[in-house]
């Protein structure tokens, strides 16, 4: 069982939530607290339920399908392997800055831009690359999970992370926005801290792992051939022989299945591939930040509709080849699987891949990609379980009950306890927080309880068994659920001592 590990700590979970609905009532709020009785769930249900998750966000499952299957067509294509070894050349000796800078540029286009669905058409390449520069799985999912988990703590500018707060509480988006900016940057210190230190370690238990001492008897075979030293291989195992030790550099075939193969012979030109990440990164940016919603920036709505509206000898010619295309700013992960099959074909036209060798690479691809897409699925399906059976906002009133009117403690909890229970934020903040409005009635604690919300969000999903990210990228990689936790415990604690400083400072001055 331990080769479907993030499945079976999905499932657990799943039934831990459908027990929960036969022991607590369940609640909602509708401009007053409505106590619906116990509303369990039966065994048809569990089989059922993740058919309304496929009709509702079955769209993000195809889009982590269509991203597979776009990188095993790129691994048909030798200048992949090409331009992913000329970039780790250039990166080496500067291994753990690139780390960090990609880490940082995570983070910050998740925080600015709310990009980070959006991000994982990058995600497989960004592993290979961590990969090649000789880190282990740990360190790239670190760097994916964390990162992206960081930048939403910390969102700024990322409306569609957190857009659906103030239409909640009836704040400014941009309130706090200097609170927000030192959590981000703080989130990164430690972040790139824990990274550091974690690769450090893991260097300092390989040396002591891999070198053994060698007998008299051997030592004297050894310096004997060790002027003709030849490098003995076996399926897990290169030893290289010196003078007076053995070391011995295990392999890992399955983070070689993260790399793509190098193709020999030909030479192959790097810039078209290089170019159309490049075109589809700039698409991805400028679809998903909300530019009238975070800025007040209309030109990409009245853009949209002055082409898909251009007549040509009365007929909308682009309105038509187009179809159905939302202004950038408007766009939805939906609409990316059309520019990634675009390019993909354009890429295989490029490089010449045969049409039945760009099947066989996006099938081999999406393949590789089920495991992610249905562990989306399954984490939907719990939130179709919370959404049906809401049992959390019992939950939600007994904590914020403690206290009378706002204490940030127990809206902490709170905010933790939803984002647990919800995998989607806006369902998170939906969940409670109009709740929460009703008790605390003094507007001026409003913008706290937004940072509050948004930094428990980034925190819980670096380690909940609900998690999107972190339980897909688990699943992608084959990382145990309880080998992550081992790793990511010392900062999830760090992080949440800074987050009660930060709050705690918050409601003193």
């Amino acid at each position: 069982m331990k080769k479907h590990n993030t499945f079976k700590v999905v499932l657990i979970t799943m039934l831990v939530f459908m027990l929960l609905t036969w022991i607590l009532p369940a609640a909602y709020y509708s401009g007053s607290y409505i106590d619906q009785g116990r509303v369990q769930m039966g065994l048809f249900d569990l089989f059922n339920y993740p058919i309304t998750a496929i009709s509702y966000f079955g769209y993000i499952a195809a889009f982590v399908l269509v991203v597979g299957g776009f990188y095993g067509v790129l691994n048909k294509i030798g200048a992949y392997r090409t331009m992913l070894d000329k970039l780790v050349s250039k990166f080496k000796g500067k291994e753990v800055v690139v780390l960090s800078i990609i880490m940082v540029v995570i983070a910050l286009l998740t925080s600015i831009c709310g990009l980070q669905l959006g991000l994982i058409i990058f995600f497989p390449m960004l592993i290979s690359i961590i990969l090649l520069m000789g880190y282990d799985k740990i360190v790239a999912a670190l760097a994916v999970v964390g990162s992206t988990m960081i930048g939403m703590l910390g969102t700024t500018y990322g409306y569609n992370n957190t857009g659906i707060i103030p239409s909640i509480l009836g704040n400014s988006f941009t309130d706090e926005i200097l609170t927000k900016s030192i959590l981000l940057f703080l989130g990164m210190v430690l972040l790139i801290f824990n990274t550091v230190w974690y690769i450090k370690k893991v260097k300092s238990s390989d040396k002591k792992a891999t070198v053994k001492k060698v007998t008299a008897k051997e030592e004297k075979k050894t310096t004997k051939t060790s002027k003709t030293t030849k490098a003995k291989s076996s399926k897990d195992t290169k030893a290289a022989v010196k003078e007076e030790k053995v070391i011995v550099v295990t392999g890992d075939e399955e983070e070689d299945s993260y790399v793509p193969a190098v193709v020999s012979g030909k030479k192959h030109t790097v810039w078209p591939l290089a170019l159309i990440f490049a075109i589809i990164f700039i698409i991805l940016v400028l679809a998903f930040i909300s530019w009238s919603g975070a800025f007040g920036i209309t030109a990409m709505d009245d853009a949209t509709t002055a082409v898909t509206g251009f007549e040509v000898f009365g007929f909308t010619l682009f309105g038509k080849l187009l179809g159905t295309v939302n202004a950038f700013g408007s766009w939805s992960i939906a609409d990316m699987i059309t520019v990634l099959l675009v390019f993909m074909f354009i890429l295989a036209l490029i490089y010449k891949v045969k049409f039945d060798e760009v099947i066989d690479g996006f099938v081999k691809g999406a393949k590789k990609a089920l495991a992610p897409a249905v562990i989306v699925i399954l984490l939907y399906t719990i939130l179709v379980i919370t959404t049906y059976h809401p049992f959390q906002l019992v939950i939600y009133k007994a904590v914020l009950g403690i206290t009378d009117g706002f204490n940030v403690f127990t809206t902490f909890i709170t905010a933790i306890l939803s984002a647990l229970f919800n995998v989607d934020p806006i369902y998170a903040f939906q969940s409670s927080l109009p709740y929460l409005a009703s008790i605390v009635t003094n507007a001026d604690n409003y913008p706290i309880i937004a940072v509050v919300y948004q930094a428990a969000y980034g925190l819980t999903m670096l380690v909940a068994p609900t998690s999107l990210f972190l339980m897909g990228i688990l699943s992608y990689l084959k990382i145990p659920y309880g080998k992550w936790f081992k790793t990511i415990w010392k900062l999830v604690l760090e992080l949440l001592v800074v987050l009660l400083i930060v709050f705690t400072i918050l409601i003193l001055i």
